[in-house]
């Protein structure tokens, strides 16, 4: 990021001091004890596993104490984060969405952790973790650690693939077919889809690797994924409007998801895709039997990772920081990491972790944990791109949208876009 973009990073948040809660920095602790603010995203389960985890830690030792804070969604939460370190009132650390991690390195804000003591020999699986996140990520400075990490994953109705004798698709041809197949209608209306998916970008990105592009090209270009981005578009398209066996998605956002994962449940569509972070939640709460399935392909295999990283605000004071570090390392201890992936469906971040939960039978007893860690092999790393999450939000989500729900010709939408990110980046 230049010197520029960070002055428009810091003038920005402190313009939106006045219309966003910072949130609270300080609470009592026991006497003695080095006190952090966490900031943290999600509520329901994910946040009571969180809450658990933080509440082990301040019990299990005497030097230091978490004061964690929720603060609304990733969106919101990246609003209030920018807002605080801009008026110099940020937490010790946070977790963030992946995507901004750039961003936010790009704009100096990020403490550079490479000498904290253990550092070095943090057991994160590469894919998941900074090294193989991004592009190039492992020649530059740790910055991020992995926290809630996922992949889009299918969810099936396990009743009514039995009932059809259909099996996980493995390819967009089988996934139309399927879905056509499982889509029930009446008097010209849909009664129950065959697909649900929320119409965003990262399921479209995993689209895009499927059809053999990607998003930005080695050479930095934002190519949007080429024909590939396009086929991509098209095939939810062509689900919506011709086979009318995919749900055309409400909402936007988490709200979209939210959507998607309540008519999976109630049986309106018989196979959905989302994110690993609902597995719990979905098999807890279905009436039918969930099965977990990798994504299809069309020239190959591919899924982006998503979810969060943890990161310590460069800003924040160095006794802060010092006790920030030693709740992270504690968190990617083997014990945190299968207490937090096992309570909630995302993903174990440590090979220690794996191999203990395969060691002990876990994967036996719950063969769809183990779907997006094997989908790890087709993982695609993002660029290392500080205008990336801009792009996503700002240029790319919105026609996506309008392409699939009104109808819009996708190929100069995408160009459009195209157009617009070269713009935004001279």
């Amino acid at each position: 990021m230049t010197r520029s973009s960070r002055r428009q990073f810091l003038k920005a948040g402190a313009a939106a001091v006045g219309t966003a809660a910072l949130g609270c920095n300080t609470t009592n602790a026991p006497p003695g004890r080095k006190l952090a603010s966490l900031w943290f995203s999600y509520g329901g389960r994910n946040r009571r596993v969180l809450e658990q985890l933080v509440h082990r830690f301040n019990h299990s030792q005497s030097d230091h104490w978490i004061h964690a804070v929720y603060q609304g969604d990733y969106f919101e939460a990246l609003a209030k984060l920018r807002t605080a370190i801009a008026a110099k009132a940020g937490p010790a650390f946070s977790h963030v969405v992946g995507e901004v991690i750039t961003y936010l390195a790009g704009a100096d804000v990020l403490e550079k952790l490479d000498d904290y003591p253990g550092a070095r020999g943090l057991d994160v699986i590469p894919a998941l973790g900074q090294d193989g996140s991004w592009i190039g990520g492992d020649q530059r400075p740790l910055v991020a650690l992995p926290f809630n990490r996922s992949t889009p994953i299918a969810y099936l109705n396990g009743d009514l693939f039995d009932k059809a004798g259909l099996a996980p698709p493995t390819t967009w041809q089988e996934l139309r077919e399927a879905a056509r197949a499982l889509s029930v209608r009446s008097g010209g209306r849909t009664t129950r889809y065959g697909f649900g998916c929320p119409i965003d970008w990262w399921f479209w990105t995993a689209l895009v690797g499927q059809a053999g592009g990607q998003v930005v090209e080695p050479d930095g270009r934002v190519s949007l994924g080429g024909p590939a981005g396009v086929e991509a578009l098209e095939l939810w398209q062509h689900m919506v409007s011709q086979d009318h066996s995919m749900k055309p998605p409400p909402g936007r956002d988490y709200n979209a998801w939210e959507a998607t994962n309540q008519d999976y449940l109630a049986g309106r569509t018989a196979m959905i895709w989302t994110s690993t972070a609902f597995l719990k939640y979905l098999e807890d709460n279905a009436p039918f039997p969930v099965v977990a399935a990798p994504l299809p392909a069309r020239q190959r295999h591919a899924v982006p990772t998503g979810g969060t990283f943890w990161v310590i605000v460069k800003s924040a004071p160095a006794e802060q920081k010092q006790t920030a570090w030693a709740f992270l390392r504690w968190v990617l201890e083997p014990a945190q990491v299968i207490t937090w992936a096992t309570h909630t469906g995302y993903m174990p971040v440590t090979h220690a972790a794996v191999k203990r939960l395969d060691a002990e039978g876990y994967y036996q007893r719950h063969p769809n944990d183990h779907v997006a860690y094997e989908q790890l092999r087709v993982a695609m790393p993002w660029p290392w791109s500080a205008e990336l999450f801009r792009i996503q939000r700002e240029i790319v989500q919105p026609r996506l949208e309008s392409a699939v729900l009104s109808h819009k010709n996708a190929t100069e939408l995408l160009a459009q876009a195209r157009a617009q990110a070269k713009r935004s980046l001279q």
